[in-house]
């Protein structure tokens, strides 16, 4: 028997309007849940020198949020079975809180990193259950539209909320800045419990509807899809740098506006996108892939060329930007009885492609190059696009 969704959808919800502060708060969480996911990037040799270790060794600080991520999205349903969604949310907010708090006072690696294992089930706890608490306020017709914003705030943070929190390690302390973040991510609990509505849990969870979800025609392709899109773009998204300083004459400065335009495009192409995804998820699905290994084979093929490059890295940034959006709408498009499931397989499919990413581009890089792991890249893109296009055939005249 097929589960029903958390909330009854109806058309009235449909067709009111967006509850703007609701979205809102969820932003802030993102927000706040992926700045303090990246901020080890940004500050490694800080927090290296303070710990007295290396900083590889730190920069398995974020390493442990993408696999613990990926075990949770998993498991939440079957650890929550009955839960209120809303209050699980709150959860995240709480036990993001906990974990910066605890990094910021923590005197060793050790305890830094089970800290950061409390951050990573919170990330992926909130991204498997975003999508069931949004349908649930606005409608699985405009599902897509209304996870923008919570997908906003992931931009956003690689726009300004790493930077902001590399200036306060710089003008106070690294410890000060995870501090600050966890005291905000504890501020947000009050006003989810106020603004959200109530949620339940789906009328089954766990581990078989993950199951039967994936028997569902076009549904196992589709994520296939997704993974590979995902693998692609952090296999070149991670050694980007790498590709960027085989411009002649590169200068950090340059590095540092490029990339800025790549979370500059992002954050437009989020809204640009997000405005029209309910009606063009199928379409974007197999354009976004496309155009990021476009954007990839710019960055191989014209390194002489630094306005050919911005323009590159700002349309990657542009359509990576929108690739939750796209598979939000999918599952809330295709799978609206199974919310949870969905959500829960397509975050799974993303830090999947993170981990994949860090084990297999470190390996290509060291041994063959940057060119061959933007090659690899590209063709892993281009097999995404296809998959996903085939899972949805037919669906767009439908939809």
């Amino acid at each position: 028997m097929t589960s029903t969704a958390s909330v009854p959808v109806t058309g009235t919800a449909s067709s009111a309007r967006l509850p703007y502060g609701a979205l809102l708060v969820m932003m802030c969480l993102s927000f706040l849940l992926v700045t303090a996911e990246f901020l080890p990037n940004g500050i490694l040799t800080e927090m290296a020198a303070g710990l007295g270790i290396s900083p590889g060794q730190a920069g398995q600080t974020v390493t442990v949020t993408a696999i613990v991520g990926l075990v949770v999205a998993l498991t939440v349903g079957v650890l929550f079975p009955r839960l209120d969604r809303r209050t699980l949310l709150m959860a995240t907010a709480a036990a993001a809180a906990v974990s910066n708090i605890l990094v910021a006072v923590a005197p060793n690696l050790v305890l830094i990193l089970l800290a950061r294992v409390l951050l990573g089930a919170a990330i992926s706890a909130f991204w498997a259950m975003s999508i069931t608490v949004v349908a649930a306020m606005v409608g699985t017709e405009r599902v897509g539209r209304a996870a923008m914003f919570t997908t906003a705030g992931l931009s956003l943070a690689t726009v300004a909320g790493v930077p902001l929190g590399v200036l306060l390690s710089e003008a106070l302390d690294w410890r000060a800045a995870f501090l600050i973040i966890g005291i905000a991510s504890a501020v947000l609990v009050v006003p989810l419990g106020l603004l959200l509505p109530p949620v339940p849990a789906a009328s089954s969870s766990g581990l078989r509807p993950l199951v039967d979800t994936l028997r569902r025609p076009g549904v196992a392709l589709g994520l296939a899809g997704h993974v590979l899109a995902v693998l692609g773009h952090f296999l070149a998204y991670t050694y980007v740098r790498v590709s960027l300083e085989r411009l002649p004459d590169i200068d950090a400065g340059t590095v540092v506006l490029l990339l800025a335009l790549f979370g500059v495009g992002g954050l437009i192409g989020n809204f640009v996108i997000g405005a029209v995804i309910d009606r063009t998820f199928v379409l974007f699905g197999v354009v976004a892939p496309l155009v990021i290994g476009a954007s990839i084979a710019v960055l191989l093929l014209a390194p002489a060329s630094v306005i050919a490059v911005g323009v590159a890295v700002t349309v990657w940034g542009f359509f990576f930007s929108s690739w939750l959006i796209i598979t939000n709408a999918w599952v809330g498009h295709r799978m609206p009885d199974r919310l949870e499931a969905g959500g829960s397989l397509v975050v799974v499919g993303f830090q999947l492609g993170i981990v994949l990413a860090a084990g297999l581009g470190g390996i290509v890089v060291d041994t063959w190059g940057v060119a061959l792991n933007d090659v690899l890249a590209i063709v892993l893109l281009l097999a995404g696009a296809a998959l996903f296009g085939a899972a949805n055939r037919g669906h767009g005249r439908r939809h």
